[in-house]
């Protein structure tokens, strides 16, 4: 979850924060986009074959799920089980959609992968003289640009190959140490659309709420962003986040997801207080998990 803006055009799925603000922010999480942010990381990639479930069936597979979590069989699921499911999908989600890639991208004759290779699959239709490289306001010589860029972070050892591991960072770079710099600068980049290098608290709201979308005025949500913007984000005041502000937005200090987000699922569904869940406490609160229908876990059941 949490899951990269990954290679630009060259990812089946839409382009997500990385490490998105809301998740990460000090405020509750938000109904229906949490149940959407709560399905995808307690149910991995599978969500999309579960659109068109009925809530009978949804349940039914949720909780075959719940015995594969209930790890020592105790008739539980603790924080720690519900954390190390959300890891588990995670870390299925980049090897399968690393390997999926390399083979497209990688020559039969070697082990690695050049720039110029992955170019030409991904970004050689700009080389064609009636290909425009602005559709809609959005330039793919600037995501060319931006993924050569992240390309050559990924090269550790500078040989101008990409190893399959290198590939993987490139890919998904949220979850390598060294690239953690790459996704701060690509969050403002992405946030910052007057190009002043910082983002002021329109274009912060902007990220995550279009006027008008929720009715005539704000929701109450958005108008809590902009406190949370005032008291949290913008750090010295300036009326902007700067780089090292965006960074303790989207990567906060001895912050780890998988917990957080277990331990939020366990608070949204423990109704004894107990610090531990049932099954039946899981499928009378279904819904936060499954995330209405738009569910990640059909593949799940097909698995080991």
């Amino acid at each position: 979850l949490l899951q990269s803006e990954t290679a630009s055009l060259d990812s089946e799925h839409d382009s997500e924060r990385v490490l998105k603000g809301k998740p990460l922010s000090e405020h509750d999480h938000l109904d229906d986009l949490d149940h959407e942010y709560d399905h995808e990381a307690f149910l991995g990639d599978e969500a999309h074959d579960f659109d068109d479930l009925s809530p009978e069936e949804s349940q039914r597979r949720l909780g075959e799920i719940v015995n594969k979590i209930d790890a020592d069989s105790s008739g539980f699921v603790s924080v720690e089980e519900l954390q190390k499911w959300i890891k588990f999908t995670q870390s299925r989600y980049i090897s399968e959609d690393t390997e999926k890639q390399w083979v497209v991208h990688k020559s039969e004759d070697k082990e690695t992968i050049n720039w110029s290779e992955y170019r030409q699959g991904v970004y050689g239709f700009l080389d064609e003289e009636d290909m425009g490289q602005e559709e809609e306001g959005f330039s793919y010589k600037k995501m060319e640009e931006r993924d050569y860029r992240r390309w050559n972070l990924a090269d550790v050892d500078n040989d101008g190959e990409l190893s399959e591991q290198e590939f993987s960072t490139f890919l998904h770079p949220e979850d390598a140490d060294h690239m953690r710099d790459i996704v701060i600068t690509e969050t403002l980049e992405d946030i910052d659309k007057d190009g002043d290098g910082k983002i002021n608290v329109e274009e912060y709201i902007g990220d995550m709420y279009r006027e008008g979308e929720e009715g005539s005025e704000e929701p109450d949500w958005v108008i809590q962003e902009r406190k949370n913007f005032n008291e949290f984000r913008d750090r010295d005041g300036d009326g902007f986040m700067d780089l090292e502000e965006v960074r303790a937005w989207i990567v906060p200090p001895d912050y780890d997801h998988s917990e957080a987000e277990a331990k939020h699922l366990v608070f949204e569904a423990d109704e004894d207080h107990d610090n531990l869940l049932t099954k039946e406490e899981i499928l009378e609160k279904y819904d936060i998990f499954v995330g209405s229908q738009a569910t990640d876990f059909g593949e799940a059941l097909t698995r080991h």
